[in-house]
């Protein structure tokens, strides 16, 4: 497949929630298309939209308005459990199941071999030893690990990934970055991030969003968004977080 392909397109996308105060817009208006073999960061303050942004895609909630296409299909369209194996979601905070690490790729995949399952596990830097080990006794890094190889073994076309490493210390941080760009780079995978860290975009060194209230304002290269923003928002956010 061409790396330039769109793969996912957003289309006047929005998503509105009842509240005691009356309507209140989570998502307005958002369009983008997104291209194969890419990673795209999702920047914006607190409270923008980005994870709201994010769980539209793979239809973890639903839009109000618009639609989401995936490879040229509207995602209603097609099954959930299908369409959230092709596109994987890893939560900010690991959520794993009961047993091993071995045990969670299995259950997201039965039918791993144990060279696959080994592959996975090297390919996000976990320690061998820790296969058999259970979760329970992981540290948060580790999960973390355990749960993008758990995402990886449906072996999807594209990853969401909600701040995973917002929990992290910086050595990890980098460990998990720089699996990422790896994994992007062996298997075009395509990736959207969302962070909260700037700087963060700049070292995965590929594309950028910046949202607002819901709604996109900057969009490029990460260099550009983030060093280089052509709105007022966007020289606002760039005050504010790289003072």
């Amino acid at each position: 497949m061409p790396a330039n392909e769109i793969i996912l397109e957003a289309a006047s996308l929005g998503r509105v929630v009842q509240t005691a105060n009356g309507p209140k817009t989570i998502i307005g208006d958002f369009s983008h298309a997104f291209q194969r073999e890419c990673i795209y960061c999702i920047l914006g303050p607190s409270g923008a939209g980005k994870s709201s942004l994010l769980r539209l895609m793979n239809r973890l909630d639903s839009p109000t308005s618009g639609r989401v296409l995936f490879e040229g299909t509207d995602t209603s369209a097609l099954s959930p459990c299908d369409l959230r194996r092709r596109m994987g979601y890893l939560f900010q905070t690991p959520y794993l199941f009961e047993g091993t690490a071995t045990d969670n790729l299995l259950y997201a995949n039965h039918e791993l071999t144990r060279t696959q399952i080994e592959d996975l596990t090297a390919a996000v830097h976990i320690n061998p030893d820790l296969l058999s080990e259970p979760v329970d006794g992981l540290s948060l890094g580790e999960k973390q690990r355990v749960a993008l190889a758990r995402l990886l073994a449906t072996y999807p076309v594209i990853a969401l990934l909600d701040e995973p490493t917002s929990a992290l210390d910086p050595a990890t941080t980098l460990a998990i970055e720089n699996s990422i760009k790896s994994i992007v780079r062996q298997t075009g995978l395509s990736v959207i991030m969302v962070s909260h860290d700037p700087s963060q975009a700049l070292r995965m060194d590929d594309q950028a969003l910046l949202i607002a209230g819901g709604r996109l304002i900057e969009w490029g290269s990460a260099d550009e968004v983030i060093n280089s923003p052509k709105t007022e928002l966007g020289r606002n956010y760039k005050e504010r977080k790289l003072r």
